[in-house]
């Protein structure tokens, strides 16, 4: 995969949820650094996708993401088993997917992505699971079949490109 574009980027978020959060490893951490891709998204014109999984029994989004992007709400592991989803990732751009939980529905909705000839980047710090373990398994199995795994500040500064880009400075307090 070429370094990460701004221009070329859909960033999906993947079933933060209120009920789910507390028991996510390093929840709290992994809240901040989606909040800090979120931002930085917007900054940078990258879209943004979201899915809920079972809403009526994990509750909604994050208190702390919600409103950044659209919502598809979603009863299969896989976002994309719902039309919706794959309708807002149309074209063949990157995708730069973060969430919970990584050996699940971020790993199955990435899985399904490759299969569907998507260049997909997993961001290991906005990502999580409830057991450690299971989130490096996971992580291995998704880098075996193609995906990149990277970090928050890869995305931010690959999406950035130089210092001389013109909101480098705002998008730099989001890392600092």
């Amino acid at each position: 995969m070429p370094l990460l574009s701004a221009c070329d980027s859909t960033l999906v978020i993947i079933d933060f949820q209120a009920r789910l959060m507390p028991a996510i490893h390093d929840g709290a951490r992994l809240v901040a650094n989606a909040q800090r891709l979120v931002a930085a998204a917007g900054l940078l014109g990258v879209p943004i996708v979201m899915t809920e999984q079972n809403p009526a029994g994990l509750g909604g989004t994050v208190p702390k993401l919600v409103g950044a992007g659209p919502v598809v709400t979603k009863m299969s592991f896989d976002a994309c088993a719902e039309g919706a989803f794959l309708e807002a990732l149309a074209g063949d751009g990157q995708i730069v997917i973060c969430g919970c939980e990584v050996h699940v529905c971020l790993g199955q909705t990435a899985l399904s992505l490759l299969t569907h000839r998507r260049r997909v980047a997993v961001v290991a710090d906005a990502s999580g699971s409830r057991q450690p373990e299971s989130k490096e398994a996971a992580l291995r199995r998704l880098e075996r079949h193609g995906a990149e795994i990277v970090t928050t500040e890869m995305v931010i500064f690959e999406w950035l490109k130089s210092a001389q880009h013109p909101r480098f400075r705002e998008v730099l307090k989001l890392v600092k």
